[in-house]
């Protein structure tokens, strides 16, 4: 089916409150490490203690993801939505009421659990809102959101630092939340319900996905654990995310470290950085729709796509050895651009194979396995940092592989990216 007759485009005014959302998640997180440097000399923080403290959000981020896809399979992508950006933007602003390593190590906490309904209500509403050779291109788009966030940070972030103080940066960013919430609220319902969608549009979207009862009971972690496309899923996450969480947090620290690029200085590098990265959020995403449209399988389109990604991330290994700091920010680009278009993939996997009513609880359990993966390459960053004198080459070294080993396994696990039937579980 095509996009050709007059069906309406609600659903993409969905997608825009998506990559909104998505850009507020990545600003309040971004901001430690935008301030890294600065942080560090106010607290007086060792490498070490900066990744546990970064790790205290990733860990957060974990356990949050065990509970939030779960909540928001049984309240719903509107309430969930709505409590999960509330949570994170009182933490958000609260970092600029701390006065301790403690109470900033607990605002980041509680920042971590509010930010870890992001993905999981975001991929609901896509699976809700969009035919299933649309889910792709609509997930490469909120989830560009990623690179807008971390790109305004940079802009506005050493700005109000540099004229008023690092706190009130915190309070600024931590109110767009509350911002976006006016908007969310009257403008989302599940589509059956939406008052502004017409019924052509409404025939356009049930059509091109899946067959499924609205009566289904809900689907437990015990059986989704034995599924081997849930296992496809967390693999994924568990060896990737962690390197994605290492350019938000470390990035800065890495170009003050290696090319002395102070707090004023920082935005072009990160803008230029987040910018290619938007590219490879949308351009991932479209690709693998534009194969499946030109007769490939889903799993095919995908993989294809994946690897493409895969490879283009392996020369980042070499970002430490650059003599120049452009020619790093260029191989830092491509990897962030690569990283974006693997994870539109990666998230859409999913839809692909799991029915709406547990998609919740499988991106919840696959953001659990991605955060945890990601406390373990923060604290070892910290670790070997510390004991190297600040060599990053061990570091992107792992970033350089991880994208191909996760890949090998995924295709292991899910060879053929079969649909997993839950109705009898």
């Amino acid at each position: 089916m095509t996009d050709s007759r007059p069906i309406g485009r609600y659903r993409w005014t969905i997608c825009a409150l998506l990559f909104f959302a998505t850009t507020i998640n990545y600003i309040d997180r971004q901001v430690t490490g935008i301030l890294a440097p600065t942080l560090q000399a106010e607290f007086g923080w060792s490498e070490t203690q900066y990744a546990d403290i970064t790790s205290y959000w990733t860990m957060a981020y974990a356990l949050g993801f065990l509970f939030v896809g779960r909540f928001i399979d049984r309240v719903g992508v509107r309430i969930g939505f709505a409590v999960a950006v509330i949570v994170w933007s009182i933490a958000a602003a609260a970092h600029g009421a701390v006065y301790s390593v403690f109470g900033f190590a607990l605002a980041r906490f509680v920042l971590g659990l509010g930010e870890s309904g992001n993905f999981p209500a975001a991929i609901k509403a896509t699976a809700e809102w969009f035919p299933k050779h649309e889910r792709a291109f609509s997930t490469g788009i909120f989830n560009a959101g990623s690179n807008v966030g971390a790109i305004i940070t940079a802009i506005i972030v050493p700005w109000i630092t540099i004229t008023w103080g690092w706190r009130e940066a915190f309070v600024v960013t931590g109110l767009f939340g509350f911002v976006w919430l006016i908007f969310w609220w009257p403008m989302y319902r599940h589509p059956a319900e939406h008052p502004r969608l017409s019924a052509e549009e409404l025939h356009y979207i049930r059509d091109g996905q899946e067959a499924e009862s609205t009566t289904l009971p809900r689907v437990g972690w015990r059986t989704l654990l034995t599924r081997r496309q849930t296992w496809t899923f967390i693999v994924g996450k568990f060896l990737t995310d962690g390197v994605w969480w290492f350019y938000l947090f470390w990035l800065p620290k890495f170009l003050d470290a290696r090319y002395g690029i102070k707090l004023g200085k920082l935005a072009l590098p990160i803008i230029v950085i987040y910018l290619v990265a938007d590219v490879g959020s949308v351009g991932g995403g479209w690709m693998s729709g534009a194969l499946i449209k030109r007769g490939w399988n889903v799993g095919k389109a995908r993989k294809a796509t994946m690897l493409a990604a895969a490879l283009l991330i392996v020369p980042t290994a070499a970002a430490p050895l650059a003599d120049s700091l452009w020619v790093a920010v260029a191989i830092v680009s491509v990897a962030a651009a690569a990283h974006q278009w693997w994870s539109a993939n990666l998230f859409t996997l999913t839809s692909d194979m799991f029915p709406k009513h547990a998609l919740g609880s499988v991106v919840g359990l696959g953001g659990f396995a991605g955060a945890a993966g990601g406390v373990l390459f923060q604290r070892l960053t910290g670790r070997i940092l510390e004991s190297t004198g600040s060599n990053y080459l061990p570091v992107f070294l792992i970033c350089g592989s991880a994208y191909v080993v996760a890949l090998l396994i995924i295709h292991l696990l899910s060879p053929k990216m079969e649909q997993v039937q839950l109705d009898a579980a």
